[in-house]
């Protein structure tokens, strides 16, 4: 544990509990102690069920709502997908408990896990910002504008394929910011600056691309994964989809304005209310017997299109799932559709599929999070890249497994990194001392 250097003279982080400041002057026990447990359950159990949190969250908080508030006839429909998917993460978790529980001491864990690791924080800034910047540049030159998805064809720059090779490099930064934080080398109040940068960056790459579902896609995985790792709280969450709630609005209609200056037709006809009916966007793969065979990606796709970075391969096609499900139902190649993460699972793999999917996954996140103790920065990174890539709600499956081999191979220099700036051994009590404030 980490004592004052004089008395009274400087706070002392309560490794712990994982949570709270200590040192002279703090609270002692009752509603502030109660409040803290209750954090501490409520962290415990989301590292216990971490896929089954991320499953639910969305369904539980937006999704069914709004299923029921509209009348929606299939809404029995949305609860199955929910519970298969839940009977495949749950059962996984839960005998992974009798294999070894999460570190009940989360943040004391991750400060041993990370002691090895006295460079993280540089390492994470130059990713972060390195991810930010390439982002911009990508969007200049044409990279995932909706005028690109409309065409079909891909910028042939030489530099916006140098900037494709550093896809992911936000979640990577985020990661790693985290790691920096349970660390104890970046502060809460820096590490929440870093991440209105990285919102606000992807924000203005929105702008340039007209297109607004990685701008929800990374708060929706920022706010659960921070919650999952301790570092927000499940309010969080709540606050974020009320915020993105009021601004949608504001945000369909200037997104509408952007497509029709680029010369995109746009449906006069959809409303931004009607874009938030994600329960029909899901239940329309109900009128579909499973599983469909539509040319999706096989096998050998995944490891040409996962594992080869176009710059080495720069004449393979275009790969949009989305779409090949448009053309099935009747639309052009120049739309793309899908039926969401759970929806695209049953389209694609039926019920079997569904609850095999997270079943391995849940398996790999439990693997990432428990295997050999706390993880360290590699393995904190590999479970972010899985909620951002594979298991978020919004995801077009199996492009989006897809994209996280890419991400794991775009990672693996800064991995290298990592592990070359890395120092001795690290003992049991290893600790980082920190300035006052440091962590709250």
């Amino acid at each position: 544990m980490i004592g004052p250097r004089a008395a009274g003279a400087q706070l002392v982080v309560d490794c712990g509990t994982g949570l709270g400041v200590s040192g002279a002057g703090s609270a002692g026990p009752g509603r502030g102690g109660w409040s803290r447990r209750q954090r501490e359950l409520v962290g415990g159990l989301l590292r216990c069920y971490p896929v089954s949190f991320l499953v639910l969250a969305p369904y539980a908080v937006f999704i069914l709502p709004m299923a029921v508030l509209n009348d929606n006839p299939q809404t029995g429909f949305i609860v199955l997908l929910v519970g298969l998917a839940l009977l495949g993460s749950v059962s996984v978790e839960t005998m992974g408990l009798f294999l070894g529980r999460p570190d009940p001491q989360w943040r004391r864990g991750m400060r041993q896990a990370t002691a090895r690791y006295p460079r993280i924080y540089p390492v994470a800034r130059l990713v972060t910002l390195t991810g930010m910047v390439t982002s911009i540049i990508g969007a200049h030159l044409g990279r995932g504008t909706i005028v690109t998805q409309v065409s079909g064809d891909l910028s042939d720059s030489p530099l916006a394929m140098v900037c494709a090779l550093f896809s992911g490099w936000g979640t990577l930064g985020f990661a790693l910011l985290v790691g920096s934080h349970l660390s104890g080398r970046l502060s809460s109040r820096r590490l929440y600056c870093w991440v209105a940068v990285l919102v606000g960056v992807e924000a203005y790459v929105a702008v340039l691309t007209a297109r607004s579902a990685p701008l929800v896609a990374l708060v929706f995985f920022v706010a659960a994964a921070g919650a999952v790792c301790g570092v927000f709280r499940l309010r969080h969450l709540l606050l974020w989809t009320v915020v993105l709630l009021l601004a949608w609005p504001a945000m369909f209609a200037q997104r509408n304005a952007i497509r029709e200056e680029q010369g995109v037709v746009v449906d006069t006809q959809v409303t931004a209310a009607d874009r938030l009916r994600l329960d029909s966007q899901l239940t329309a793969v109900v009128a579909f017997a499973v599983p469909v065979e539509i040319g999706q990606p096989g096998v050998a796709d995944y490891f040409r299109y996962g594992l080869v970075p176009r710059v080495l391969d720069p004449d393979r096609p275009a790969l949009s799932t989305g779409q090949q499900i448009n053309q099935f139902l009747g639309g052009g190649p120049t739309s793309a559709y899908t039926f969401l993460l759970l929806g695209n699972i049953w389209f694609f793999d039926g019920p079997a599929g569904m609850v095999a999917v997270h079943a391995f996954w849940a398996g790999f996140v439990a693997l990432l999070l428990r295997w050999r103790s706390r993880p360290g920065p590699v393995r904190l990174t590999l479970f972010c890249l899985v909620f951002s890539d594979v298991l978020l709600w919004s995801g077009t499956y199996p492009d989006c497994t897809i994209g996280f081999l890419q991400h794991v191979v775009s990672a693996a220099p800064v991995f290298l990194l990592l592990w070359l700036t890395r120092s001795g051994p690290a003992g049991r009590d290893d600790e980082v001392t920190l300035p006052v404030g440091a962590v709250r």
